[in-house]
C-alpha cells in the first residue's frame, strides 16, 4: 500500500483522508473564530487579494473547492450576480454545513456539492474560474486534484490557489516558534483541541514552496502560472491559466 504525510507522520494514503476529516469535524464549529485568531485578521486580507485577483463579472462560472465556511463563495456570488453560478463544495460535511448555514444566514443560496476534488463531478471546461483556499495541502493526490481543476476550467479559465508556503528566511524561526508553541495552546483554548493545530502546523511545512507548486501547476496543463507572495510568503497566491 503506497504511503504518504499526514503532518509529520507517514500513513497509509487510504488512512490520511479519513484523518483529514476528523481534523476538520473537530474544527469545523470554531473555524472562523480560530482563522481571525490564527492570522490575526489577515486571512480576510488575503482572500479579499484573491477576490480582486479572480476578476469575476456578471455571468461568470466559479466553482469554489474546499470551500469551508464560505467566504470566497459568498465574495464570488456577489461579483458574478443573478446570471452567474458559484458552486460550493469541500470533501468535509461538517465544514461545507457550516458554510452552507452561513451562506443562508446572510441570504445566499448556493448549490453546494460534498465532493472530492481528484474526482470532480463536473463537466469539462464549465468554469470561468476554479479555487482552492488553504485546501490543496490537505489533499493527497495533489497532482491528480490540479489536473482535475484544469480539466473543468473552459480555455483562459483560471485557478487561483490560496495556500500556506515559506516565508522569508528571517521570519522563519519566529513563525516556527509561534506555528509549534501558540498555535496548539490557542486551538486548545478555543476550540478544544491541540492536536488537531498541531497537525495544521505541520501541514503547511510539508506541503510544496511557491517554486514547486508552480512547477506542479504546470505539470497539471497549465500553459502559465505565476504566484504572489503575501505577508511575506507566510502565504502565497499562484495563478494559472488554462491555454
Amino acid at each position: 500500500m503506497s504511503q504518504t504525510h499526514f503532518g509529520f507522520e507517514t500513513v497509509d494514503e487510504k488512512e490520511k483522508a479519513s484523518r483529514v476529516r476528523a481534523v476538520f469535524d473537530s474544527v469545523a464549529p470554531k473555524y472562523d473564530v480560530m482563522n481571525d485568531l490564527m492570522s490575526g485578521g489577515l486571512h480576510r486580507l488575503w482572500k479579499a487579494y484573491a477576490v480582486m485577483v479572480a476578476h469575476l463579472k456578471e455571468g461568470d462560472r466559479a466553482l469554489d473547492i474546499a470551500g469551508g465556511t464560505g467566504d470566497l463563495a459568498l465574495a464570488f456570488s456577489r461579483k458574478v450576480g443573478k446570471t452567474g453560478q458559484v458552486v460550493h463544495t469541500d470533501i468535509n460535511f461538517a465544514m461545507l454545513s457550516a458554510g452552507r448555514d452561513r451562506l443562508l444566514d446572510k441570504g445566499v443560496v448556493l448549490p453546494t456539492v460534498v465532493c472530492d476534488a481528484e474526482k470532480l463531478p463536473f463537466p469539462d471546461g464549465h468554469f470561468d474560474l476554479v479555487s482552492v483556499a488553504f485546501g490543496l495541502r490537505n489533499m493527497t493526490h495533489k497532482d491528480l486534484a490540479l489536473k482535475e481543476m484544469n480539466r473543468v476550467l473552459r480555455p483562459g479559465g483560471k485557478l487561483l490557489v490560496l495556500e500556506f508556503s515559506r516565508v522569508a528566511k528571517p521570519l522563519e524561526k519566529i513563525y516556527d516558534w509561534y506555528s509549534f508553541n501558540i498555535l496548539p495552546r490557542m486551538g486548545q483554548l478555543v476550540a478544544g483541541d491541540a492536536e488537531s493545530y498541531r497537525y495544521l502546523a505541520e501541514s503547511i511545512r510539508m506541503h510544496p514552496g511557491q517554486e514547486e507548486l508552480k512547477r506542479m501547476m504546470k505539470d497539471a496543463g497549465f500553459g502559465h502560472v505565476d504566484y504572489h507572495n503575501l505577508t511575506l510568503g507566510v502565504v502565497a497566491l499562484h495563478v494559472g491559466i488554462k491555454c
